[in-house]
């Protein structure tokens, strides 16, 4: 079955959770969806969480923020997400991107201390909504970009 061309899912990979957002490419909105943690067994990603996700959204693409040292070269977990990249490419068979992922996790923190300071969002922040949220921010920042290039 055919994803819809215009959603997106973006993942924050980590070594023990993966933050998920959706969005949409027409209006450039993206939001949060949950945070995922990684398998007892092996510590590999939840496939089974992840599979729900994509058969709830259908989405036509996938996009995981690329996580490089501040100079723009590589790290050693932009290996581990580059892996993440091909196995949800094996996976879903659905188009794989990456996103330069730089300042991502800054740029969450502080949107979710501007939501608790203005009252929108409780004062206690649950292990995990900074990666859900930066997977928003690495989405937006993708849709902000046009996509592909």
């Amino acid at each position: 079955m055919a994803g819809d061309a215009n959603v997106l899912l973006g993942f924050d990979f980590g070594t023990k959770r993966i933050g998920v957002a959706v969005g949409n490419a027409i209006t450039g909105n993206a939001q949060a969806l949950t945070t995922l943690h990684h398998s007892n067994a092996g510590g590999g990603p939840d496939w089974q969480g992840l599979t729900r996700i994509v058969a709830e959204w259908r989405p036509g693409g996938l996009v995981v923020g690329l996580p490089l040292a501040n100079d723009g070269s590589s790290q050693p977990m932009t290996e581990n997400a580059q892996e993440f990249m091909r196995q949800l490419g094996e996976h879903f068979d659905i188009p794989v991107h990456a996103m330069d992922e730089r300042f991502s996790t800054i740029e969450a923190m502080e949107r979710l201390r501007t939501a608790r300071a203005s009252g929108s969002r409780g004062k206690r922040l649950a292990k995990g909504d900074s990666d859900s949220m930066a997977a928003q921010v690495i989405l937006e920042g993708w849709l902000a970009n046009g996509g592909p290039s």
